[in-house]
């Protein structure tokens, strides 16, 4: 039998919009799991990682990437390739999870509610006519609107469209950062995250958070500048909204086919209706972001759960 302390490569950075987040989120990471005895090394990822994966052979991988270097399932796949194992989503539930679109029509599949919407590529706005196109939305997409990139994260060329003049403007931040748009209606409510943990006993709803940015609205300012945004832990919703949630979070993870962790992102409309806005394979885990908080008010130490997520990855 080994005894020896399992050797764990966290890998943060890369070349992502967020790759100052991700920096932030392996530091923590690395930080949690060497106070658990692990050995940790971390490293940003280059042309040299898959070599020196090959050679070190490090026991397990911790990916703290954000963006589509760590979220898109290609690195996973890689991974998957040579026969290392990570912790976090198989390659192909991360792909499903990373195109906004998709993962809105899956999890729409086993009864989650999510906005009615439409996906856009550049090229279609461009071929087909832009002004027809936004005459067109208006007309069907009645009140306000969201308009955000298809795949992306921390809410980069998000807009929210209150005023249809905006809605060009809207498009173009949303192209800035991916090739295809995705326009949906926006529900008003209370807007909430809610992580799953899987440390070997199934996957378990985290007590949701409730996001209240201090100006409105929850840009990726307000994500990662501390004061910018109230967290309320647990969320300021009924014990049966929150009991519908969590439901609605468990059936995402599980219709996306996700595993460890993950974070969904809902809003709970005046009904107490949960709304489906998108999930997350590799959720924030810097000092002020959702996930950590939700561990902790769940009676979680956070370099213990990295640690067991670790060995579970391992494991199989």
């Amino acid at each position: 039998m080994n005894d020896s302390p399992t050797r764990v490569l966290v890998l943060a950075g890369g070349i992502s919009h967020e790759r100052d987040v991700s920096l932030r989120s392996g530091r923590r990471v690395a930080d949690g799991l060497r106070a658990q005895g692990k050995i940790v090394e971390l490293r940003d990822p280059d042309a040299t990682l898959l070599p020196y994966i090959r050679e070190s052979k490090p026991d397990v991988v911790w990916p703290a990437l954000h963006g589509a270097s760590g979220e898109d399932g290609a690195l996973r796949g890689l991974l998957d390739l040579i026969g290392i194992p990570y912790v976090g989503s198989r390659a192909d539930a991360a792909r499903l999870a990373w195109d906004k679109p998709t993962a809105k029509a899956l999890v729409s599949r086993v009864g989650v509610r999510t906005p009615l919407s439409i996906a856009l590529s550049r090229d279609s706005f461009r071929e087909l006519g832009a002004h027809s196109i936004l005459d067109e939305l208006a007309d069907e997409l009645s009140g306000d609107l969201v308009v955000k990139p298809a795949q992306g994260g921390s809410a980069q060329g998000v807009s929210i469209v209150t005023d249809r003049s905006d809605l060009p403007q809207a498009m173009v931040n949303a192209y800035n950062y991916c090739d295809v748009a995705l326009i949906e209606q926006r529900i008003t409510g209370v807007e909430i995250a809610i992580g799953i943990l899987d440390s070997g006993m199934g996957p378990v709803a985290l007590p949701a958070v409730e996001i209240e940015p201090v100006d409105g609205a929850y840009t990726f300012e307000a994500r990662y500048n501390a004061g910018q945004t109230r967290f309320y832990t647990p969320a300021r919703i009924g014990d049966g909204e929150a009991d519908r949630a969590a439901e609605a979070a468990l059936a995402a993870h599980s219709a996306l086919g996700l595993r460890h962790l993950s974070r969904v992102d809902l809003i709970v409309d005046g009904a107490g209706t949960p709304w489906f806005l998108e999930a997350n394979v590799l959720p924030g885990l810097t000092e002020t972001s959702i996930l950590p908080q939700a561990l902790v008010a769940a009676g979680h130490d956070l370099g213990w759960v990295y640690a067991a997520l670790a060995d579970i990855a391992m494991e199989g």
